[in-house]
């Protein structure tokens, strides 16, 4: 499909400029839509304004698809358009790709005659996105700490994805890794692992231990009583997404040390990224071929 019409990339960060790049080297026109202030693209993407886009056969949204209500996340665009204009220029029976897209835009992109699907709900885009999350936290725990991660007691937050990743890079790195969780079977896992497991209702106990906190639950985990037991010299790295786990008023007013690590594939391994969206798109055209 790609081939035959033509594909367009609808605003993003690095990922979607680094996808169009990979795009741009198989056959086909790749024209990039609310890129402005980026200079990365390659030299065979086309950049047009909507209103110049021909007809293609795939359209794909970033990840996350929209921000800020109704409007394309699109960083690299001063006035990012609301998502319904941008469907105003997809003719019927293209195929439209984004990632967290709200049931709204799916509802009206079908109402248009498009073939509609969220890559961010593919289970193989979720599992090998946790490697550059995971990594990318483990590089600000380098940088923003004064000691080795060889020997750091280190605490994670909940077992899903993106923690099982972290036990492995961390355990890798000679941590001593804590995991706590709510459901017994993770506890199991994480153990299994070579990490010691608490449930969570011992959180307060197992973070006032450590020097490495990594939360991927996004859910308050961390109010002002926990916050208040952390060590001086604690880093705490909230992975989950919004509304996060951490109180942070209250953090700033303890002084403890939180970083909120949102869209970290996308900061430190964009072209990794890109394929693993560009993967993942295939296998969904291939699917429905």
């Amino acid at each position: 499909m790609v081939e035959k019409k033509g594909a367009a990339v609808f605003g993003g960060d690095l990922r979607q400029c680094c996808l169009c790049n990979l795009l741009a080297q198989e056959e086909g026109e790749v024209y990039a839509l609310y890129f402005d202030q980026c200079g990365e693209l390659d030299k065979r993407v086309k950049r047009v304004q909507p209103d110049e886009l021909p007809e293609i056969g795939l359209a794909v949204f970033p990840l996350p698809a929209f921000c800020g209500g109704e409007r394309l996340n699109a960083p690299f665009c001063p006035s990012p358009p609301l998502w319904e204009s941008c469907l105003d220029y997809i003719k019927p029976g293209a195929w439209v790709l984004g990632g967290m897209l709200p049931a709204r835009f799916c509802e009206l992109a079908k109402q248009r005659g498009l073939h509609v699907a969220d890559y961010y709900m593919r289970e193989e885009l979720s599992v090998l996105n946790c490697i550059p999350t995971a990594e990318g936290a483990l590089e600000i725990a380098m940088r923003e700490t004064s000691r080795t991660i060889f020997g750091a007691r280190a605490l994670v937050t909940g077992f899903g994805r993106v923690g099982k990743a972290m036990v492995k890079l961390l355990l890798g790195c000679g941590a001593k890794v804590t995991v706590t969780a709510r459901r017994q079977e993770d506890l199991a896992w994480a153990r299994m692992t070579g990490a010691a497991a608490e449930p969570m209702e011992k959180l307060a106990a197992a973070a006032a231990d450590a020097d490495l906190i990594f939360n991927t639950v996004p859910a308050c985990l961390f109010g002002r009583e926990i916050l208040a037991g952390l060590p001086k010299e604690c880093l705490l790295i909230d992975l989950s997404s919004k509304p996060g786990g951490v109180d942070f008023e209250a953090a700033k007013e303890l002084g403890v040390r939180v970083i909120w690590a949102l869209s970290l594939p996308g900061k430190v391994a964009p072209l990794t990224a890109a394929e693993i969206i560009r993967d993942t798109i295939d296998h969904i055209l291939e699917e429905w071929e």
